[in-house]
């Protein structure tokens, strides 16, 4: 029998779903091995695009984007060739999780959107619970699917976003990527080069102990504890755990207690048990929007943060914690493995992202015409148009080189680390050991040993695997 994630306990849900289950003009009630060809000379199609968005709520520029410029173009295309398309989308503005599980409820009963967008940490949930198939399975094309041009300009880093196990479940959106950022006046007030590039966790370590003699400065805040929630995983202990080139989920299995683990929480304990950090910071509910606060008043020297931070929280005009001289003031740098090599893939610099994909229901009535659909939103011309002027990461190289061109962090970003990034694995048991991993850090700026937590942390791992065989540990 398939497993289930436990998330997809569905009868909790109740008619919060009944959207999902109506509201899907092209899909299928038929069960067991479907044509994928059904429907592939249709002249009169009807698909429908969900999303969670919605106008004037959720995500409403990525709703306005579809209603008013993809469907329309889409529609003006199929009948250029003949092809009488309707196509409806099916805007959602719940809270993540709610809308998860709405798409599960809809997709277990064999109906829902014929064009899926998810994040791409459920992809490998939806997947292992059968609830999507790879985009192979369901165009029924191998070639088709991989003939498609558009992937010579999406970094094979970034398709991992829609895949699971080695397949394409579904083609990536925008991503985005984590680096080092660090205040060019406390540097230069240091001693330090207003081109840093750290080669090493130690050269981190250094610039933090020249950064200390400062006065009211807090050296390094790289975010921890629970209270900061998967921004300590994502913005800390994941980064870090690529830099000395383990994962944290290979081969089937979850890291625990292993060496890569101790030596991120050593890392942890250098800079919060010296003075380089703050760790009180790290336990308040607000602790990273007030980190934001400080480094925006010259008062942290090195932060390691996602693109988001340069874009939408120290932007001069429109942030949430304004610099008026950001674009001369802030430094940005590769995050550097823990020594040159080390790094997972034996690289010398690392990342993490993340972002979401758009996946096709493998119960659509219509999957060949679901495919052109899908290959049209993501061609450089809509996904150009997508970001109605704004300067933005998106999935292709080829849009990125030309509306980043005026931006260099985020050309930077574009160019130099997604390629070497990571992403989170997508399954049930994910949320959990997140949890575990930001008690871990949290154990080590508190005061605790490094074993202790590291063992803490495996205790908790092995509960949320279920089991001793799904855990490495050495």
């Amino acid at each position: 029998m398939r497993r289930i994630p436990p998330l997809f306990r569905l009868a909790v849900l109740g008619s919060a779903a009944t959207v999902l289950l109506t509201g899907c003009l092209g899909s299928s009630d038929s069960g067991g091995e479907q044509d994928t060809n059904r429907n592939a000379d249709a002249k009169k199609v009807e698909l429908v695009i969900g999303a969670n968005a919605v106008k004037g709520g959720k995500n409403t520029a990525g709703a306005e984007f579809t209603e008013t410029v993809l469907i329309p173009k889409f529609v003006e295309a199929q009948k250029a060739k003949g092809v009488d398309v309707t196509v409806k989308f099916q805007g959602d503005g719940s809270e993540d999780e709610v809308y998860k599980q709405k798409l599960a409820l809809g997709l277990s009963n064999k109906t829902g959107p014929d064009l899926i967008n998810v994040d791409g940490i459920w992809v490998g949930e939806f997947a292992q619970a059968g609830y999507l198939k790879p985009l192979t399975d369901t165009v029924g094309d191998a070639a088709k699917v991989d003939d498609w041009d558009g992937w010579k300009q999406i970094p094979d880093a970034v398709q991992q976003l829609g895949m699971f196990d080695g397949k394409r479940y579904g083609v990536p959106g925008g991503t985005d990527g984590r680096v080092l950022y660090f205040n060019k006046k406390l540097f230069a007030q240091a001693g330090l080069p207003a081109d840093w590039q750290p080669k090493s966790w130690d050269e981190i370590i250094q610039a933090g102990q020249a950064l200390k003699k400062l006065p009211g400065v807090k050296p390094i805040q790289i975010n921890a504890g629970t209270a900061m929630g998967e921004a300590t995983t994502m913005q800390g202990v994941l980064p870090l755990l690529v830099g000395t080139g383990a994962t944290i989920h290979t081969d089937g299995k979850w890291l625990g207690d292993t060496p890569q683990l101790r030596q991120v929480l050593d890392f942890y304990k250098s800079i919060y048990g010296s003075g380089l950090g703050d760790p009180i910071l790290q336990r308040e509910a607000k602790g990273r929007d007030k980190s934001f606060a400080e480094f925006a008043a010259n008062k942290i020297g090195i932060l390691l943060e996602g693109d988001y931070f340069w874009r939408s929280v120290v932007e001069p005009k429109s942030g949430v914690a304004k610099m008026a001289d950001r674009d001369t003031a802030v430094g940005y740098a590769l995050i550097p493995a823990s020594k040159p090599g080390a790094g997972v893939k034996g690289q010398d610099f690392v990342s993490m992202s993340g972002g979401g994909a758009v996946a096709i229901n493998p119960n659509t009535k219509f999957p060949q015409q679901a495919w052109e659909l899908l290959q049209f939103m993501n061609s450089a011309e809509m996904v150009k148009a997508g970001l109605n002027g704004a300067a933005k990461i998106t999935q292709r190289t080829d849009v990125n080189a030309e509306v980043l061109s005026g931006d260099p962090m985020l050309n930077f970003v574009a160019t130099k680390v997604l390629p070497i990034t990571q992403y989170r694995p997508g399954l049930a048991e994910y949320p959990q050991v997140s949890a575990a991993l930001q008690q871990a850090t949290a154990d080590v700026i508190g005061g605790k040993p490094t074993e202790a937590a590291a063992k803490g942390y495996q205790t908790a791992v092995v509960a949320a695997a279920g089991s001793k065989d799904k855990v490495t540990s050495n």
